[in-house]
């Protein structure tokens, strides 16, 4: 592309030494793909079709097809450790806990090189689900166990790899269903205390946020809370959103504020931590919200999020009363009107809200 007849970048030239280099790399690849794949139409399912699966895999991790195929030798494999261990005459079939074992460390170099390819984050919860299959329970535990350590590391690199927080999930919830309840609930507490620990590191960090949202609910559940103790969370949870917000331009925060303010929605109420407020105590908090939310707008007048919130609150509490009085009516339209100001991109959408709430005047 070009700008004002200027070049944004000068193509490099390759040198004919470096584009038959190239050229004999696509060679090398097609002929690996071809013979991978005639291995496999063939059940030709030894350790050497599973080398060069490594090796095309190696090349290209993206290509989902030579996953499959990496399931049926390795399904192949563990059906002929299975017949060994019965005593069959294939002496060469090696335990399925190490097969496992073996691809479970083929994969940590990829997952290094390719952090958030979907493929190889998929296969290693095949692998590990097989093990569950396959395994006693105390062994699939363990690699189950492993791997939550494997992913705080993974974690640590990149605090934000949404794959990552995903899987973290999965293997968590695992770990619940292979241990006692009291296992499970000590888990659920140890995953609350990383979540802190991560946002603490990293207040932008979302994915840490997000998870926080879901294990708030469970710890309650699990500990059969009483109103008093969900409401000391409610609390515990608005102030802790209150002291990130010194950065009100941080999306993440706002996010999990407005998650936060569901509780004081009558129509979703019953699904979050403190369910059973009265009227007087949910219009209380809202009123505290929008008030410390307005002291925000000094120094901070054209941060968007604060007259999304703010507008979010007050709609809210005429959700609540069942009217939008005069003064809030005139309140929004001005914090729309500085909206459209800071938020040129979305103008259109705030004005097509403010002729809405004409509307519905």
């Amino acid at each position: 592309m070009e700008s004002h007849n200027i070049p944004r970048y000068k193509p490099v030239e390759k040198t004919e030494e470096a584009r038959q280099q190239e050229q004999r790399k696509i060679e090398e690849y097609k002929s690996l793909e071809h013979e991978v794949s005639q291995k496999v139409s063939e059940h030709v399912y030894t350790p050497d079709t599973l080398k060069k699966i490594s090796d095309l895999l190696g090349r290209n991790p993206e290509y989902y097809t030579v996953w499959n195929y990496r399931r049926q030798v390795m399904r192949h494999q563990f059906s002929a450790s299975d017949v060994d261990s019965k005593g069959t005459e294939d002496k060469t079939a090696q335990p399925v806990v190490q097969l496992i074992q073996q691809d479970l460390m083929f994969l940590i170099p990829l997952l290094r090189s390719f952090p958030k390819c979907y493929w190889i984050w998929n296969y290693r919860l095949w692998l590990l689900a097989e093990a569950q299959r396959l395994l006693p329970l105390p062994d699939a535990r363990k690699l189950w166990q492993e791997e939550l350590g494997l992913v705080s590391k993974m974690l640590s690199l990149d605090s934000r790899n949404f794959h990552g927080w995903g899987y973290r999930r999965r293997v968590v919830e695992t770990l619940r269903q292979l241990g006692s309840p009291e296992e499970a609930a000590s888990m659920t507490k140890q995953e609350f205390e990383y979540a802190r620990k991560k946002i603490d590191a990293d207040l932008s960090n979302f994915s840490a946020w997000h998870y926080r949202t879901k294990l708030i609910q469970r710890l309650l559940d699990e500990k059969s809370a009483t109103d008093d103790e969900r409401r000391k969370m409610l609390d515990d949870e608005l102030e802790l959103i209150h002291q990130a917000l010194f950065d009100p331009d941080d999306q993440s925060i706002w996010f999990y504020h407005q998650n936060l303010m569901c509780v004081f929605d009558p129509s979703v109420a019953h699904r979050t931590m403190a369910p059973h407020l009265s009227t007087p105590e949910r219009l209380q908090y809202l009123q505290q919200e929008i008030e410390l939310i307005e002291e925000m707008l000094d120094g901070a007048e054209k941060c968007k999020y604060i007259y999304q919130s703010l507008i979010e609150c007050t709609l809210l509490v005429s959700k609540i009363t069942g009217n939008l009085s005069a003064e809030d009516h005139e309140r929004i339209v001005s914090w729309l009107s500085e909206l459209k100001q800071c938020d040129p991109l979305r103008q259109q959408r705030w004005l097509d809200f403010e002729r809405a709430l004409q509307s519905n005047a």
